[in-house]
């Protein structure tokens, strides 16, 4: 049966059957002793445990069956939709859920924690980290300087995002830098070389990884290892070539090509990715006045912007420093620029951030952090989009949060309960915000498991996967008379995609986007996977299907994953017979799968293909090109994931496994919190 014919089984929800206290177990799912009361929490249970299978069809089979002996049942309609959303339905996922809601009613704890879930999953739009509207941010926390009367660090100037939602903070005024977790504690201090940071000012992360630091007060710049561990210096005090008074803000362009403002000598300096100095820019000259107080710099799409905290501009140049223009002004005063991962720059302004598009150079405002007297020296984007900015003046660094982000709250949902080991339980808990992004960082003492409202007993917080540099990927060959005469083509691919991923992943299947898809039967001869059947080569090759059968070979595999496909990048007339694009993306998205694209041959990938890149955070790249194939699949392995696993032990009665028992999940981060309400049925005895 085709998924999307499952929703003609939908019913006219009639007045609420509540969920009675029988003295059947199985009554306080059902809400009765009677035969359809029974038949309906066994239909229930089955499709509980295919969940927690991962077989999405089925359980929505079982619920569906559940509901015709219950129509109207809120808990059933509930979880029909979580098995819906899960396939990739997300609009008849929010038609259980809106009923499930009426059914507990509006304004009953699990009628507002559902209609939240739908309200959430309607309103989501894009992965980008800022979004191109008007919505503001507002603090919605800090990462304190000083804890009652014990200083934790002085004087911030800037900030630096990590990937696992921690961030580097540069503190000027106490000589060292911090990192702090999302939760505002400091979780390790780095004081440089022997004899430590002078002044530490801005930090910036190399293409390699390792950090770069500069010194104010000692001119220079020191390189320290990706961990903060120091290890040389860059330049030193004076006025020659190479050499700083008072170097501030930095950045790297896409080459590698490092740029250190030279505040004291009104310039700028460049150096290669060996520390070796290649010019200096921004001096007077014929075509440009001049500094006044160099302080921000920006690198992007072959030209520097360069902030003057005097002149109140932002200033062009290109990569060799001959002078384009002015970006910007009218500024208050402004100070660091930062490249954000949408091509546009992010900067310090006073107290507050401004977002400014360098192509059209109109500048929004995104925030404030303070009062009109605070100065924020430096502004970033963490990994949970959140905006962090390093106020000087005020000796702490504000956390700045989209206004409809706070009235949302975390997105919190119980993916997976398994009780296999019962009293032993496993819980697998995913947190995202409204917009899909995956909160990372998170620790133990964020969450809070309870049963029927009490915490849970030996609750214990396991390795969370945003740790994992481990990815598995399944393969989806294009089988287009096309690609029949690009078999050397396909085994080339498979061959890099393998070499990609290295020790760090594994190809868990081989699927062949024929007329009736298919797995490839040996993993063992992946050359000979990828050259496949040339009988089954075809116009009416399949992709939808075959879309569908790789993503789901990847549901029981490791939380960071992706589908690769290797193809010409035309779809086929038959492409999206089965089901649409949308469904495919959400069906990926919503199970965490990131989609790849290689494209062989000559042909631009279509729309359809970069919609679900875009849709999954994924990349489109051709095959042969110089830097290869590689970045896309380590990519795979260093994404952010929401997913954290908790265990606990058990102390409700089970009757012999047939009881069914609620688990609760609250997740707390600052000033946002987000909750779910699941169960679980355990093992029959």
């Amino acid at each position: 049966m085709k998924a999307r014919a499952l929703a003609a089984s939908l019913f006219v929800v009639v007045p609420l059957l509540l969920l009675g206290q029988s003295d059947s177990a199985l009554g306080h799912v059902t809400g009765g002793d009677d035969i359809d009361a029974v038949d309906a929490a066994r239909e229930f249970r089955i499709g509980v445990q295919a969940f927690n299978r991962f077989a999405f069809n089925e359980a929505i089979l079982s619920f569906e069956r559940a509901l015709s002996f219950r129509p109207g049942e809120a808990i059933i309609l509930d979880w029909l939709g979580r098995a819906y959303y899960r396939s990739g339905f997300e609009g008849i996922a929010l038609q259980q859920w809106r009923a499930s809601a009426e059914a507990y009613g509006r304004g009953a704890e699990m009628g507002m924690i559902v209609a939240g879930r739908a309200e959430t999953v309607s309103s989501r739009r894009n992965f980008l980290p800022i979004a191109d509207d008007d919505i503001r941010y507002v603090q919605s926390g800090q990462f304190p300087g000083r804890a009652g009367d014990q200083v934790l660090y002085r004087h911030p100037t800037s900030v630096l995002p990590v990937g696992d939602g921690s961030s580097w903070v540069v503190a000027f005024g106490s000589n060292e830098l911090v990192r702090v977790g999302v939760d505002g504690v400091v979780l390790e201090r780095r004081r440089g070389p022997l004899q430590g940071f002078d002044r530490p000012y801005d930090i910036a992360r190399g293409p390699d990884g390792r950090l770069y630091v500069s010194e104010f007060r000692g001119g220079r710049v020191s390189v320290l290892h990706p961990d903060g561990r120091w290890q040389a210096h860059i330049g030193s005090r004076g006025i020659g070539e190479g050499q700083f008074v008072g170097p501030q803000n930095l950045a790297f362009d896409e080459e590698g090509y490092l740029y250190v403002v030279d505040f004291g000598n009104m310039r700028v300096s460049k150096f290669d990715p060996d520390g070796l100095f290649i010019l200096s820019f921004g001096t007077r000259g014929p075509d440009f006045h001049g500094f006044r107080a160099p302080t921000g710099i920006a690198a992007l799409d072959g030209r520097v912007f360069v902030s003057d905290v005097v002149s109140g501009r932002i200033y062009s140049f290109d990569y060799n420093g001959d002078y384009l223009g002015v970006l910007a002004e009218g500024l208050n005063s402004p100070e660091s620029l930062r490249a954000t991962s949408d091509g546009r720059i992010l900067a310090a302004d006073g107290n507050r951030v401004l977002l400014v598009d360098p192509n059209t150079a109109i500048a929004r405002e995104l925030g404030s952090a303070g009062g009109p007297s605070a100065r924020v020296i430096s502004a970033d984007v963490d990994a949970n989009g959140n905006l962090l900015a390093a106020n000087f003046d005020a000796g702490y660094v504000p956390l700045l949060t989209r206004i409809d982000d706070m009235a949302a709250g975390l997105f919190v949902q119980v993916e997976r309960i398994n009780a296999d080991r019962f009293p032993l339980v496993t819980v697998d808990v995913r947190v995202e915000d409204r917009l899909r992004r995956p909160i990372v960082g998170l620790g133990s003492l964020n969450f809070v498991l309870t049963e029927e409202g009490r915490p849970v007993s030996a609750q214990v917080f396991h390795i969370p996967a945003y740790r994992s540099d481990r990815a598995d990927v399944s393969v989806l060959f294009e089988r287009s008379p096309e690609t029949l005469a690009l078999r050397d083509t396909l085994a080339i691919a498979i061959s890099d995609i393998e070499s990609g991923l290295g020790t760090s992943g594994n190809i868990l299947s081989v699927v062949s986007a024929g007329e009736q898809p298919g797995r490839e039967p040996s993993l063992n001869a992946l050359e000979a996977s990828a050259r496949g059947n040339a009988a089954d080569f075809t116009d009416a090759w399949r992709f939808d299907l075959g879309l569908r059968l790789a993503a789901t070979d990847l549901l029981m595999g490791e939380q960071k994953r992706s589908v690769v496909y290797v193809g010409t990048g035309r779809m086929g007339d038959l492409a999206f017979e089965h089901y649409t694009l949308a469904e495919l993306a959400a069906y990926m998205a919503n199970n965490s799968i990131i989609f790849n694209a290689v494209i062989v041959g000559d042909e631009a990938p279509s729309p359809e293909l970069r919609f679900l890149a875009d849709e999954t955070g994924g990349t489109i790249l051709p095959l042969f090109r110089p830097q290869g194939i590689g970045e896309m699949l380590e990519s795979v392995a260093l994404s952010p994931s929401g997913l954290y696993t908790l265990s606990f032990r058990s102390e409700l009665y089970s009757d012999f496994g047939r009881a069914w028992l609620p688990v609760e999940a609250e997740v707390y981060l600052m000033e946002r919190s987000g909750r779910d309400v699941s169960g679980y049925f355990p093992p029959l005895e």
